[in-house]
This record gives C-alpha cells, structure tokens and sequence, in this order.
C-alpha cells in the first residue's frame, strides 16, 4: 500500500553535513556494543572448548563443539530474517531494545546449560538475538553518521568485534583457572559478563533517536525534521559551528508497506551485479572467520598440547589484529575508495590464508608463529569483512536497508558459516594436518574469488549521501 502525500525533505542533506560531535559518539557507544557482544559470544565458546570437553564440565566431542557454533549461526540467520523485516516496518529504535534483550537473556541461560542439547539450544537463542542486532544496528548507523565518515566509522565499529574478542580471552584466563573457579562450574560465569554488558547498553539506547532517515520514508517528515533540529541544537549549545547554507531537499511519497515481492525485484531486477557482490563477499568472510575462529581452540589443544586455561593468552594477540585492521586502514576506505581497499585486503589474506595452511601441514610452525599468522593474515580480513557488511548497508534503498542486511548476512553465513565450523571440527578430529591443510586452501581460494568480484562489480560509495548511492523507492522525480 502507498500513500499519495508527496512532499520535499532536507533531512539527508543535514545529517550528513552534521560537524562530528557528542551524538555521533553516543550512537557508536550505544549501537557499536553489538559487535563487542558478538566478539564475546564467539571468544568465550572457542576459548571454553577445551573446557567444555571435560567430562566434569559439559564433556562435549569437539564434533558437539563444531555443531554448537554452527547452533549459533544458524540462531543468527533467523534472527537476523525475523528481526530484520520487523525492523523496516516498525522502525530502527524498537528493534534495537529487542533484540539485545533477547541476546540478554538467551546468554545467561545458557550459563545454566545441563547437556550438549540445551548448550546447542540457548547458543542458537543467543546467535538470533545478535543476528537481529545486526539487521537493526547497522541500518541505523549508516543512516545516522555523516556520508563522509561512514566508511572509516563503519570499518571501526565493525572491528570492535575483537574488543569484545579480547574480554572473552580474558575472560577464560580467569574462570578457567581452577585455583580461582572449579573446572566443573568455572565456564558458566564466562556467560554472565556479556549479560552484564547488555543489560547496562539497554539503558543507554534510550537516548539515541528513530532513524530520521527511516521516518521521512514512512511519512512522518515532520517527525524526522525536529530530531534532526534537537542534534543541531545540541550541537550549536556545546559551541560547534553549522552549516551557514540551504541544505539540498528530495522529493519522496512514501511506501507505508513493502512487500517481499518489491524486495525481490530491488535485488535481483533493480541491483542484480549488486546482489552478487554482496553475497559473494559476505559468504566468503564468513566461511574464513567461523571456521578458523571457531575451533583455533581446539587446534591449540590437539596439535600444541596448549592446556585449555593458556588458551586466552593465543587469542588476544590473534584479537588484536582483527582490531586494528578496521582501525588503520578505516580511512583509506573514505579516502582510496571502497573498491580497490576491499579488493586488496580480500586478496592478500587469501593469498597469505593459502601458505600459512601449507606451512601447518609441513608442521614447521609453532603456537606462537601459528597465532602471530593469523594476527597478520586477519589485519587485512578483518578490514574486508567489515566492508562487506557496509556494502550491504549502504548500496540498496532505504526502505529495504534492514532487510537487506538480514538477507545478505543470511544467506552469507548459512553457505559460509554454518558449514564451516562442522567441517574443520571433523577435520580436527581426524587428526591429520594434511587433512587440515585442504580446509585453509580452500578458504584462501574463496577470498581470492571475492576480491576478483569486487574489482569486476564493486560500487563506489564512499563519501556519497546514501540516497545518491541507492535512490530511496520512495524518491520522486
């Protein structure tokens, strides 16, 4: 259903001419905690897995431990299509305090997790609760952070991630050490801390605003206008200057209801070489990332004989450069360009992904030498990664962002990361490094194909308003 009310709107132009200030700051504070709870989530489970196979603990086969992750994703997929719809139809802020409770709640159940069965089921729970997340938050940053900033703000909220990678390390250096926690109960606490987190997050997202941006497309242009004057009114109070111009209006007669069948010919009549692209780069990613991160635990544990209480110890220096990837070279993705950034940091940790898996087959690499490769191999993937879920945010309409996001992150991580950490926790449980080998190799070829799609097909969004990239399908000419 449409509505026939056509008006003119200046709200994209002035947020994204808005001077950087306290607001920008509370968005990212507020909506970036997404991907340190994430970070958690994954760092805790892989760095518990020793852990989790003690029989005193949950005694669980690292087969059990591969099929528990892939709960997780699997949990993520769904909250990510569910979530992902209700948010282009209710708005941003709503599903954003949703979803994070239900992440709030679904982690500390599984603290209280009795069998690999239950285990598996709150880790799905608390995979949707963050898959929704994604859907919700990343829509709403991109629409709320000036076009200039969006690439290196994305790109750094994105690797924030691995801040929460590095606490779940920390984490388990503490509840794993059994002169502190009995090994039988140690690994529940570790639960408790990203429960805690969100708990204090719920809070401080009462003070960022609806989308303006998703406002103005569902006719409350009125709505959308005062929350932007509120932010430029702050902004003026604390002494920044504004913009002393007419800001640029659009025209626009608002769809108030999208139907799948309008998201389908978006994606695949409207954006077709779009769509692969996004697909392309978030399943590839994503089949790289849960594999090995998923179970680089149990690689230390079965081929370093690295006892389950020094785990966190590997995973922090493998954290740290996942972190300052996005952080470097954030802004060259503004300033170099999106395209030629994405192809290169795709490219070299394929190509660097391929030798490191052939040099641990020859078994000439230590604990520490295997852990400083992945901390170099994933500066670079961790950057790309960040990219393809800004790809996907920013080059399809704003009606559709949400559930744009949800599908890509949906279908990218069902091929690329439901399977992965399934196969290499076989593999490591076969024992054979050759074995091994062959599931690195294959993830290296798969980056090389996406950084060979991103040269062929890559958009060149950066610093361009996000209706100038993908005209809203309530634009009117």
């Amino acid at each position: 259903m449409t509505t026939d009310r056509l008006f003119t709107t200046d709200v994209p132009a002035r947020l994204d001419r808005l001077p950087w200030g306290r607001f920008h700051w509370l968005v990212i504070a507020a909506l970036g905690i997404t991907w340190i709870l994430d970070g958690l989530e994954v760092t805790v489970v892989g760095s518990l897995s020793g852990a989790l196979a003690d029989p005193r603990a949950l005694g669980l086969s690292a087969t059990e431990i591969g099929l528990s992750a892939s709960a997780y994703i699997t949990g993520a997929v769904l909250g990510a299509l569910l979530f992902g719809d209700l948010t282009d139809r209710f708005g941003r802020k709503r599903l954003f305090l949703v979803t994070l409770g239900v992440y709030l709640i679904a982690t500390l159940a599984t603290g209280l997790s009795w069998n690999f069965w239950s285990f598996a089921m709150f880790r799905a729970l608390t995979g949707a609760g963050i898959g929704g997340e994604y859907a919700a938050v990343n829509s709403a940053i991109d629409e709320l952070i000036p076009a200039r900033r969006r690439g290196f703000a994305a790109l750094a909220i994105n690797g924030s991630f691995w801040i929460g990678a590095a606490l779940g390390a920390l984490t388990s250096l503490v509840v794993l050490d059994p002169n502190i926690f009995p090994v039988a109960i140690g690994w529940r606490f570790a639960f408790a801390l990203g429960g805690v987190m969100a708990f204090v997050i719920l809070f401080i997202r009462r003070f960022v605003p609806e989308s303006p941006r998703w406002l103005m497309t569902h006719g409350r242009p009125e709505e959308a206008a005062r929350i932007v004057s509120d932010i430029e009114a702050d902004i003026a109070r604390r002494g920044q200057p504004g913009a002393d111009t007419e800001a640029a209006r659009i025209a626009l007669r608002p769809r108030l209801h999208r139907s799948f069948l309008t998201l389908g010919s978006t994606l695949f009549l409207h954006y077709p070489k779009r769509t692969v692209l996004s697909l392309t780069l978030m399943a590839t990613q994503a089949f790289c990332y849960n594999a090995i991160f998923f179970t680089y635990a149990l690689i230390l544990t079965r081929f370093y004989d690295v006892a389950p209480a020094g785990i966190g110890w590997f995973m922090l220096p493998f954290a740290l450069g996942n972190f300052l990837g996005p952080l470097l070279l954030g802004p060259l993705f503004d300033s170099v360009g999106r395209k030629p950034m994405i192809a290169a940091t795709y490219g070299i940790s394929g190509v660097l992904m391929a030798l490191t898996g052939y040099l641990f087959a020859l078994g000439v690499l230590s604990a520490a030498e295997q852990t400083a490769a992945w901390m170099i191999i994933f500066f670079f993937a961790s950057a790309g990664a960040s990219a393809a879920y800004l790809t996907v945010s920013e080059c399809f309409p704003l009606e559709t962002r949400a559930m744009t996001i949800a599908l890509f992150y949906a279908f990218g991580t069902a091929i690329g990361g439901i399977a992965g950490p399934a196969i290499f926790g076989a593999l490591i449980e076969n024992g054979a490094r050759d074995r091994l080998m062959w599931g690195y190799l294959f993830g290296g070829v798969l980056m090389l194909l996406a950084a060979g799609v991103e040269i062929l097909i890559g958009v060149t969004a950066e610093c361009r308003p996000l209706e100038s990239v993908a005209p809203p399908l309530s634009h009117a000419d």
